[in-house]
């Protein structure tokens, strides 16, 4: 794989992805053929800021979770109303983090 091509993707990608993580994204990208570049690339990443967003405003309803597929814990915090709000706050810190780690195992899945 070209150089270019993954410094590129790097850079427009980076945001979705943990960045302690980049430099190991960025050495199983060099090692991919053309064919699988574009099937990485075609990939869409849930962005860390409008899950947190959500989580702020909708999190006591468990959207959140939902939408990160933990259903499991989305109902949870539906049927409990956020565990009286303290899984909402706990949420609200911890959310953006979680997303990058979902969107790099979704990345790793597909190299």
């Amino acid at each position: 794989m070209d150089a270019q091509k993954v410094d590129l993707f790097i850079a427009a990608n980076n945001k979705y992805f943990p960045g302690d993580k980049i430099v190991l994204i960025k050495e199983k990208m060099s090692a991919l053929d053309d064919d699988r570049y574009l099937t990485v690339t075609s990939l869409e990443y849930k962005d860390p800021t409008t899950m947190l967003l959500i989580s702020v405003f909708l999190g006591s309803l468990g959207v959140d979770r939902f939408m990160m597929g933990e259903t499991g814990m989305g109902i949870l915090k539906l049927l409990t109303c956020g565990l009286c709000g303290i899984l909402t706050i706990v949420d609200w810190f911890t959310i953006s983090k979680k997303c990058r780690e979902k969107n790099f195992e979704k990345l790793m899945m597909s190299i």
